[in-house]
């Protein structure tokens, strides 16, 4: 480990991305769980003030980084961090590829970014392609159990351009949810703070006022595509915010939650539910591509949700128009 202390600018190219993705373009060994340790214990800080791993960051800003812990040597005899087989297997999920961007069909369970009892997930897989510059970057998240798109940039600048098209909120993401009950009115909006309560795998986000210390803002979407009776509705859903969890919260706040979740679910929704699994799925996104024009991806459904279509009656051919035509942010 380094025993020096940095303090490093933020570049002007680097105005809006998270402090969590700055620090890890810098040390890509260094795991999210860790990041976020040194945030909130106050060893990485911001301007001398203590920050945390999803603050964005301004262009100048001085950061203070904390001796970080080098890469270990892999000893003799030490198996490949991936095999061929997650190899074959990571590239299995690629919907999309050219030369500056990927796109996963992300399954059911995997993380994207690994813990204290995650060793299995997609920032690990992407050694399938190389590692140093060839390697691709996240540019996003999904949660473990949401299905669907998940972007990665090829190399530095496909991955800056990426990201920042997400710090300016400009990526339109389509997800597409079986909830319980049937919204009324059938479409609109949440405006519905949300903060963080409890610690990794027991967090939660609940509403909160907007002031309140630690609150976010965050705004979804809705629209109604089909209904079983008054018991399911299939939304979609358009997130202008990226909270943690912010779907699943939000739907839970209009009395609505999505079914297969244990987190955010109630009585009505687990009884619905039965043996589904999360009805979430990332269908769509749209957003500038890096190299120029534009860069529109659908993912097929999961098993997941098949299941969850079929269990209601749902047919994919009645989405066959646009939910959010004519919406302005």
């Amino acid at each position: 480990m380094s025993r020096e202390v940095k303090t490093l600018p933020v570049a002007a190219e680097e105005e809006g991305i998270r402090l969590d993705r700055w620090i890890r373009r810098r040390w890509p060994h260094v795991s999210h769980i860790q990041v976020q340790k040194l945030a909130r214990s106050g060893q990485i800080r911001v301007d001398g003030s203590r920050a945390r791993p999803e603050d964005r960051l301004a262009a100048g800003s001085m950061i203070r980084v904390p001796p970080i812990p080098e890469v270990k040597a892999r000893e003799p005899g030490q198996r490949d961090r991936i095999t061929p087989r997650d190899a074959a297997y990571a590239r299995s999920l690629v919907i999309f590829e050219d030369e500056m961007v990927i796109v996963l069909n992300k399954p059911h369970g995997l993380a994207v970014q690994g813990g204290t009892k995650t060793t299995r997930h997609v920032d690990a897989l992407l050694s399938a392609w190389g590692e140093g510059l060839e390697r691709p970057r996240l540019v996003h998240r999904l949660d473990r159990d949401t299905t669907g798109v998940l972007l990665l940039g090829k190399g530095p600048e496909a991955a800056k351009r990426l990201s920042g098209a997400f710090a300016r909120r400009q990526a339109k993401k389509t997800y597409w949810a079986l909830v319980s009950g049937t919204p009324k009115p059938v479409s609109g909006r949440i405006e519905l703070a949300l903060k963080k309560s409890g610690i990794n795998d027991y967090e939660i986000m609940r509403p909160a006022d907007a002031k309140e210390h630690g609150a976010e803002t965050a705004e979804t979407a809705y629209a109604t595509v089909s209904r079983a009776g008054q018991r399911v509705a299939w939304l979609a859903l358009r997130p202008f915010t990226g909270r943690t969890h912010q779907l699943r919260a939000h739907m839970k706040s209009i009395g609505h939650p999505i079914l297969g979740d244990p987190k955010y679910g109630d009585e009505t929704s687990a009884a619905l539910s039965g043996s589904l699994k999360l009805q979430l799925h990332a269908r769509r996104i749209e957003l500038d591509h890096p190299g120029g024009g534009k860069l529109i991806v659908e993912a097929p459904l999961s098993p997941e949700m098949k299941a969850g279509f079929e269990n209601f009656g749902f047919v994919e051919d009645e989405s066959d128009f646009d939910p959010f035509a004519g919406m302005r942010r």
